[in-house]
């Protein structure tokens, strides 16, 4: 028997394809199946993100006289009816794994002790294991964290009522879609930045993140000392430089980063985080023994936990196989879809064009809002290097372009390429045009 401890994705994934090539697959998971990216993460998320488009797509509406009144959101029942259809992904799930021939065992922790598994105290042998406990929001040190009010991406979702003035806490990923959410809700926003705000993102794409939370107050290089209140919140003290301000808030949202829950996991190698360090296969420092997801440390992203649970699967079932992180694919969701993937070369030539009119951008012509298509290439090859688009379908985009890009491909290769029309996507497009460009360049 194989056990897989966690029914993330990464897990879950791993079962499926043990159970399917004939393996006899325990899977235990404490909590409810699809992980954090289904209860706390990308679902929850997505789901309000509709909401937010909904309610900015009626204001432009409004703005052009085309429709009279913007509706007014109500946010209990935006959670619980989001909470209805997680429930019913969360059955399909069980489903699913339970049909490939995985057996689940809810509501028990396994552990590791080395090679050994242990359930309630009890020694179950396993042919091999595979950790993917996942990982949990991590909360800087900071006074005034057991106010009523305050947050992190876990536990924002039991949140009773809509903020009249939340403040978040983090410059990422999380924060830039949160800060988005609550604004486009009507709540009064604040972020906090440590350093800067979104400061790896593509130069060009962050200026669209900017103009798309220009409503909120974002706070660079700031610190947070304290969260105020007497049991509940009623701000945060803050630090820029020499000078400290209040700023007065009735929530307070942590969101600065996530770390491995590993804590169950002993005898293993691990990180300074306490990430289970692996190799290329999955492996860990035990025989015997895999990991795979969040637990493994960054980049934490649901579609990279996924494969890694296939190549630890697959590694276990005799075939060699290995992870590749070249030419991920991100996605940042607010007005649009600011995907981005792979990294420009000193000599790379890089060009950017605003996104078409398309179903999503048609109103967006006149303000200027688009979107992005941005594309380097190898200046002698023409291979593609790099790509940020920003778009209503800017992460399925992107996605394509990855493996693309994984392929080797040259931007020459798109010459009959026919898109499909209307869309809202210029990369296709941008490819060709800069194959015109490398090829004059080249005949020169």
């Amino acid at each position: 028997m194989i056990v897989v401890i966690g029914g993330g994705p990464a897990g879950r994934i791993a079962s499926m394809r043990l159970a399917v090539a004939g393996k006899e697959v325990t899977l235990f998971e404490l909590g409810k199946i699809g992980g954090q990216c289904l209860h706390a993460g990308c679902m929850p998320v997505c789901a309000l993100n509709d909401v937010a488009r909904f309610l900015n797509t009626a204001r432009r509406f409004q703005d052009l006289g085309i429709i009279g009144s913007v509706p007014v959101i109500d946010f209990p029942a935006a959670l619980k009816e989001m909470g209805a259809v997680q429930k019913k992904i969360t059955s399909i799930l069980d489903h699913e794994t339970k049909e490939a021939g995985v057996e689940i065992v809810y509501g028990k922790e396994a552990r590791l002790e080395g090679r050994n598994v242990l359930v309630n105290g009890e020694n179950i042998a396993a042919e091999a294991v595979i950790a993917a406990t996942g990982s949990r929001p991590n909360i800087p040190e900071c006074g005034g964290l057991d106010n009523e009010g305050v947050y992190n991406p876990h536990s924002i979702w039991s949140i009773k009522r809509l903020p009249k003035r939340i403040v978040i806490v983090g410059g990422g990923v999380m924060a830039a879609e949160f800060a988005y959410l609550f604004h486009a809700f009507g709540s009064d926003v604040s972020v906090i930045c440590r350093s800067g705000f979104l400061k790896g993102l593509d130069p060009h794409l962050r200026k669209i993140a900017l103009k798309e939370l220009s409503g909120v107050t974002i706070l660079e290089n700031t610190e947070i000392c304290s969260v105020d209140g007497n049991k509940k919140v009623r701000g945060v003290t803050v630090t820029s430089g020499r000078s400290q301000s209040a700023i007065e808030a009735d929530s307070v949202l942590l969101t600065t980063g996530l770390v491995p829950r590993s804590e169950m996991l002993n005898g293993l190698r691990k990180g300074p985080a306490g990430e289970i360090i692996v190799d290329d296969h999955m492996s860990t420092s035990v025989k015997g023994v895999y990991a795979c997801g969040d637990v493994t440390g960054p980049p934490c992203l649901t579609p990279v936990a996924r494969h890694q649970g296939v190549v630890a699967a697959d590694n276990i079932l005799g075939i060699k196989r290995k992870m590749d992180y070249r030419f991920i694919p991100q996605s940042i969701n607010l007005t649009n879809e600011l995907a981005f993937c792979g990294e420009a070369g000193p000599k790379d030539l890089k060009i950017a064009i605003p996104g078409p009119a398309g179903p999503g951008t048609f109103w967006s012509v006149l303000s200027g809002d688009t979107g992005l298509a941005k594309l380097t290439a190898d200046a002698d090859t023409g291979a593609i290097s790099g790509i940020a688009c920003a778009g209503p379908g800017g992460g399925l985009i992107t996605g394509y372009m990855a493996f693309l890009m994984q392929k080797n491909f040259s931007v020459n290769e798109f010459d009959n390429f026919i898109e499909v029309h209307p869309s809202t996507d210029g990369v296709y497009g941008l490819a060709k045009y800069t194959s015109e460009i490398l090829g004059k360049r080249n005949s020169t």
